[in-house]
């Protein structure tokens, strides 16, 4: 299971052509669920989310989580985050989890989010063709990999 999360000023989702959801100052998260994942994956990602300190406190150094500024959480599930680039130039998505599989962990993670921050987190629409816009505040990108818990 991957993450890729940005720290944002704001951020939305449209679908259709209409806003579906946004959020204000808090983490973009893009969630992919590859073939081999489980609960176990989602218990540790989850945890290392909402307790990652990469929001400044009064001395401008990063040191609160999302929890300590009441920041909000927008999740984007993207299959993509799976893409193997070795052979050729067209990525490989065979590693991604199937729907069947990946809708259930990607609902779980949901609800693990929300216990963890005492909240409702914001979505997209599993598996839609959507557009996102943020504006990045840092900048700051960070990536996690279950798989690589270093």
């Amino acid at each position: 299971m991957r993450l890729l999360i940005q720290r944002v000023a704001k951020a939305s989702i449209h679908i259709n052509g209409k806003e579906y959801a946004n959020i204000r100052e808090g983490l973009l998260v893009f969630l992919g669920i590859s073939d081999d994942d489980d609960e176990d994956d989602i218990f540790y990602l989850t945890s290392k989310l909402c307790h990652m300190r990469v929001f400044s406190d009064e001395h401008e150094k990063m040191n609160l989580d999302i929890k300590q500024i009441n920041g909000e959480l927008l999740l984007v599930s993207q299959f993509t985050l799976h893409a193997l680039t070795k052979k050729g130039n067209r990525p490989s998505f065979i590693k991604a989890a199937k729907p069947e599989k990946a809708i259930p962990l990607y609902n779980k993670f949901i609800l693990e989010t929300e216990l963890l921050l005492g909240k409702s987190i914001k979505t997209g629409v599993f598996g839609a063709n959507m557009q996102v816009e943020l504006l990045n505040s840092g900048p700051v990108t960070i990536i996690l990999d279950s798989k690589n818990r270093e």
